[in-house]
């Protein structure tokens, strides 16, 4: 009897220890469709008119307003509990005015990463800029909700839901890290310092990044047909994580994917403007989703009131899921 008594015992024990060491394991039938139901036009609505507010005052680069916006990231990452890499409640990777160039003072970085369950140190990057261009000559403020406060709160919202999934037993397999950049607008060096001074995770070790950069609003060319996005950079390092974002895309949502400015002799470069390039140019595969110019770009007239929630809602969903297949599938994809 004492033996068995301790071979039971045993048992248990054995069993406990896997409960707690797979806790955290995604389930084999979590489906993220319950988990991108999170992010809503409403949610969108809500923290886009605070961030793109006249109190942020442009959000330019080393300024007040900047300091506002990142203040307003960081709350929102402790409000929801997810914690920062860099060290416990320290969310800003501190950027000094001497990396600048010109009359730019002190900026920041703000990161907050969800750990993977199986493969940890394989790092799927969520990305966008903080700063805008601030205020003009005259007094007006350039507020820039979609540029680029749309690509703000969606990845507010992404971990969100990246979040809930985790209490709910169903942490990504991969880590991913909300990565929000300053210095964008004056020249990538955000994304730049992130890459090549400071990278947190090691770029060998990141699967990819997904650069948001404007997706609340309609471009002239695609007025009568709203459900659609600009991809960018998709194929041009990983045929897989093309086709990755292709299957989702057919499953979830059947979006137009708009490959334009993905040619290699498109005229604006638009693959060199936005930060996934730090990423690319560090043969770590991108994509860069993107709605197109408006005649509001650069301008104090980039307002929330005409941002397009419902639209914001489904590109932000469509962004979460590629994120989950990317952070869950069995292998990460490959670099050609």
């Amino acid at each position: 009897m004492k033996k068995i008594a301790l071979l039971l015992c045993a048992s248990v024990f054995t069993l406990g220890c896997c409960t707690s060491q797979n806790k955290n394991m995604p389930k084999p039938d979590a489906n993220p469709e319950d988990y991108a139901s999170i992010i809503t036009a409403e949610n969108l609505k809500e923290s886009l008119y605070t961030y793109a507010s006249d109190e942020f005052e442009g959000r330019k680069t080393g300024e007040p307003g900047q300091k506002k916006a990142v203040e307003f990231i960081k709350n929102h990452y402790i409000s929801l509990g997810i914690e920062s890499p860099i060290a416990e409640g320290d969310y800003f990777q501190e950027i000094p005015a001497s990396y600048f160039k010109g009359d730019i003072k002190d900026s920041e970085n703000v990161l907050a990463y969800i750990k993977g369950s199986e493969k940890p140190d394989e790092v799927i990057v969520i990305s966008a800029h903080l700063d805008h261009i601030g205020i003009s000559k005259n007094g007006d403020i350039n507020n820039g909700a979609d540029d680029d406060g749309s690509g703000t709160v969606a990845i507010l919202e992404i971990a969100k839901a990246f979040k809930a999934a985790a209490d709910k037993g169903n942490r990504p397999k991969r880590t991913i890290l909300f990565l929000h950049v300053t210095g964008e607008e004056i020249g990538l060096f955000g994304s730049r310092y992130y890459t090549e001074v400071d990278p947190v995770f090691p770029l060998k070790n990141t699967v990819a990044d997904l650069n948001i950069d404007m997706i609340g609003r309609v471009d002239p060319k695609h007025e009568n047909q709203r459900n659609y996005l600009y991809l960018i950079g998709s194929d041009k390092l990983s045929k897989q994580l093309h086709e990755v974002s292709e299957a989702v895309n057919k499953k979830y949502f059947n979006m137009e994917f708009d490959y334009t400015y993905n040619d290699d002799n498109d005229p604006n470069r638009f693959y060199y403007r936005s930060d996934h390039y730090s990423f690319a140019k560090n043969n770590v595969p991108v994509i860069f989703y993107f709605n197109g110019s408006h005649a509001d770009y650069h301008k104090p007239s980039d307002t929330p009131d005409k941002i397009q929630y419902d639209l914001l809602e489904t590109r932000a969903r469509l962004i979460f899921h590629t994120a989950w297949e990317l952070a869950n599938r069995d292998k990460r994809v490959k670099v050609d």
